[in-house]
């Protein structure tokens, strides 16, 4: 294959990898506490910036990165539900190690743990976090700081961290919750004591349908004009073999 038929194909298929990435924060456009994902491939390749050597070695750099940026706060007036004002997690306890998530929608199990979505425990300060029985929902109060009252008795604290400048390291671990990537022992989480801790509150998806589905036109556009050189080029090859095989 030549270098240019390597750097078309590599050019498609990232391409078409930005396509899907933008689908899917399209698809989480109402997802509570979803991030986006970024990319500059087709960026990039629209303003012909140094990516050329690159894709002509049949390499293609996506440039994706999480976007951890404020999502909108709404108020659901749900005793459950949380939304963070500021940088942090919510920490999730899983038998495969914790995992963190901007998604504050949470429910009690059958022993009074407060567990997201999926069951999973939702960290204290000092462990689990437990409602004692006979106490309505409604007599549930979160400060601002994390601290969880039940019928005022303190109950516990949620944990909520931040990784710093590492932030971008972590990577998507399903349910809308992020991880540590394998090997990443120089990525720890640190208590934060600047963020917003909203009862009541959730926070959107920072998608913004306008600019994803702009991105989505840029992008098809650049996969149309790819694919036409590709068919061109082998419209050429053909009429090569033709003259050829006389």
């Amino acid at each position: 294959m030549t270098d240019a038929a390597v750097q078309v194909s590599a050019t498609v298929d990232a391409l078409m990898q930005e396509f899907d990435i933008i689908t899917h924060n399209l698809a989480n456009v109402s997802t509570t506490g979803y991030k986006r994902i970024c990319n500059t491939f087709s960026k990039s390749l629209e303003a012909q910036q140094a990516q050329a050597e690159a894709i002509r070695r049949g390499e293609s750099d996506l440039g994706s990165a999480l976007d951890f940026s404020q999502g909108n706060i709404v108020e659901t007036d749900r005793p459950l539900d949380f939304a963070l004002y500021g940088k942090g997690f919510f920490v999730m306890e899983t038998p495969d190690g914790p995992l963190y998530s901007r998604n504050g929608i949470f429910r009690t199990n059958q022993n009074g743990q407060i567990v997201n979505s999926n069951g999973a425990l939702v960290a204290g300060q000092t462990g689990p976090i437990i409602i004692p029985q006979n106490t309505g929902l409604s007599e549930l109060h979160v400060s601002t700081d994390g601290t969880i009252s039940a019928a005022g008795t303190t109950v516990g604290k949620f944990k909520i961290v931040d990784f710093a400048d590492n932030e971008n390291k972590l990577i998507p671990a399903g349910a809308n919750c992020y991880c540590v990537p394998d090997g990443g022992q120089d990525i720890q989480p640190t208590d934060v004591e600047n963020v917003v801790v909203k009862q009541g509150y959730q926070e959107a998806s920072n998608v913004k349908l306008i600019d994803e589905l702009v991105d989505m036109i840029t992008v098809c556009r650049l996969y149309e004009a790819n694919m036409k050189l590709v068919s061109s080029k082998g419209d050429t090859s053909g009429s090569i073999i033709g003259v050829a095989m006389g």
